[in-house]
């Protein structure tokens, strides 16, 4: 009862369409038939409430609302608001009409089933958080009337152990400011797991778009002889290229994920942070960055090590309010690669050191910080095989210390990428399954025009009909995917040729799924240029 999954869709088939995904899902579900209804459903018991946004006015709710407003101190019910697709702000009722239900998290019609079961996963997760706070409260409470009833028939044995009791409750006090701390700790976690899985769809559906129009303009350069049209679509295509890395930037917040270790040129990605650095700090802070003329190569991602050093940045300037000077310096340091962040900030107490890593440890004003940005600069260092080291004076300022492992510079490949390119075989037969028609245009288009001959699905259903229809030479599957995903398809693909060979094409995935059945060496991130969409064909049909 206490999970139920509520539904209010007045209009059409948006009731049984909600509900049947919802129990296709395994979870409870009732549909309602009025807010009223709604109201009445929830006093028994509900996890979440799924609406759409016609179903609701403010004449309608009053039930509702009452039933909100009496709900215990733990509880905060969470719904999930189907709105549709307009242009310009919200009227102002339909805004204190979805006010008035608190707890609210909008989301945009159309949406994949996916993503609505990922918004339903999450509020049932935090009202399960919920209960059991109810339940923690509870018991305080129950314990509270035990002490209330001890004090009225032993005062004598109290006197005698005034000092005993005055320490239990010192205890009991601590206890309470340490649940509070752990229950906003937890607010925000929730906010923050919602935010990451809405930005992993954004970026999924951005990647397919960078995908095409990155895709399509390398085709209009190899096609135009103009010198100033082929200015103008390099400069496109780098605004792609710079669009494709925010994104991964943004996919951070939506998942973990490991890190894709490669050698890096220190000395240039921090150059290259300059103009960033310079418009996120803001111009109260100086930024002086001394990483040398000569190129530092280290081990580590190079996306997530950026976001390191920004998130270093952010601090650095949150500890200096009146202005001061952030210095980035790198350097080698034997076998290590050392990148220092300096502030000239207020500096960190001695007995608070040992906790700024710790998850959701934060000195900062509540909704200032979340406490997870020094704890993931630490996690990209482990990941990275390196370390990170800590050094404050209080009033005088802190230094962080990056030690990265020393890479060598890496081969430039042109040679090798074209050897394999003329070695693969030109007639080979290449099966394309995405569900995004542009994508899948500009992928069949690059293999066709370098020689391979091409069968094309919009789904893996369909895919798997071609694959035993044609026999390919080689499969390229996107992840995401109604109904059938990019993994479940290749499994069936391996039941059927164990080792086939398989280039997987994803903007948003689950990478750890990934990893657990094919090689990375043959995933190719969106955006994705032409030459990388070759050479890893390539590979996979030249194995074969």
């Amino acid at each position: 009862m206490r999970l139920r999954v509520l539904i209010l869709a007045s209009h059409g088939r948006d009731a049984d369409v909600l509900a049947d995904l919802m129990r296709r899902a395994g979870r409870t579900t009732v549909v309602c038939r009025s807010a009223a209804d709604l109201a009445e459903r929830l006093e028994e018991g509900a996890g979440t409430a799924l609406i759409t946004e016609e179903s609701i006015d403010a004449t309608a709710i009053a039930p509702l609302t009452t039933v909100l407003d009496d709900q215990p101190p733990w509880s905060d019910f969470p719904f999930i608001l189907l709105s549709t697709k307009r242009v310009g702000r919200r009227p102002a009722d339909a805004q204190r009409t979805i006010e008035a239900l608190g707890n609210v998290v909008i989301l945009e019609r159309p949406i994949h089933g996916d993503t609505l079961n990922s918004a339903v996963s999450s509020a049932l997760r935090g009202r399960e958080r919920q209960y059991e706070a109810g339940q923690h409260l509870d018991a305080l409470k129950r314990a509270e009337r035990r002490l209330k009833r001890l004090n009225t028939t032993l005062e004598q044995r109290i006197l005698r152990r005034t000092d005993e009791l005055s320490a239990a409750n010192n205890r009991l006090t601590q206890e309470i400011a340490e649940r509070e701390r752990a229950q906003a700790a937890l607010a925000q976690a929730q906010k923050m797991e919602a935010v990451g899985q809405l930005t992993g769809g954004i970026a999924h559906d951005f990647n397919n778009l960078l995908t095409v129009i990155g895709g399509n303009l390398e085709l209009v350069q190899l096609r135009t002889g103009e010198d100033r049209t082929r200015r103008q679509v390099a400069l496109a295509q780098q605004a792609v290229e710079r669009a494709g890395k925010l994104t991964q930037q943004l996919l951070v917040f939506a998942r973990s994920q490991r890190l894709s270790l490669e050698a890096v040129d220190l000395t240039a990605l921090l150059r290259n942070m300059a103009d960033l650095l310079a418009r996120t700090i803001g111009s109260d802070v100086a930024v002086d960055i001394d990483a040398g003329t000569a190129p530092l190569w280290a081990t580590t991602d190079p996306n997530q090590f950026e976001l390191a050093v920004l998130n270093l940045a952010i601090n650095a300037r949150d500890a200096m309010p009146g202005g001061g000077t952030l210095r980035i310096a790198a350097a080698a340091a034997g076998d290590l690669a050392r990148v220092t962040v300096a502030d000239s900030g207020t500096g960190i107490p001695p007995h608070l050191i040992d906790k700024v890593f710790n998850p959701f440890f934060t000195t900062k004003a509540t909704g200032k910080g979340t406490g997870l940005g020094l704890t993931q600069v630490y996690a990209v260092m482990q990941q990275s095989g390196g370390a990170i080291g800590l050094d404050s004076v209080p009033g005088e300022g802190t230094t962080f210390t990056l030690d990265l492992p020393r890479a060598a510079a890496p081969a430039t490949g042109d040679a090798a990428v074209e050897a394999v390119r003329l070695a693969a075989p030109r007639d080979a037969h290449i099966l394309v399954v995405d569900d995004d028609d542009g994508v899948r245009r500009f992928i069949v288009e690059t293999l066709e025009t370098n020689g391979y001959r091409v069968t094309a699905a919009a789904s893996a259903g369909e895919g798997m009909l071609h694959f035993d229809a044609v026999q390919p030479d080689a499969l390229v599957v996107d992840f995401a995917m109604p109904e059938m995903n990019g993994v479940e398809m290749i499994r069936q693909v391996f039941d059927r040729i164990p080792g086939f060979p398989v280039v997987m094409a994803t903007g948003y995935a689950d990478m750890a799924a990934v990893d657990r059945i094919i090689d990375r060496d043959f995933v190719l991130q969106k955006p994705f240029r032409t030459e990388e969409l070759l050479r890893v064909v390539a590979r996979a049909t030249t194995r074969h």
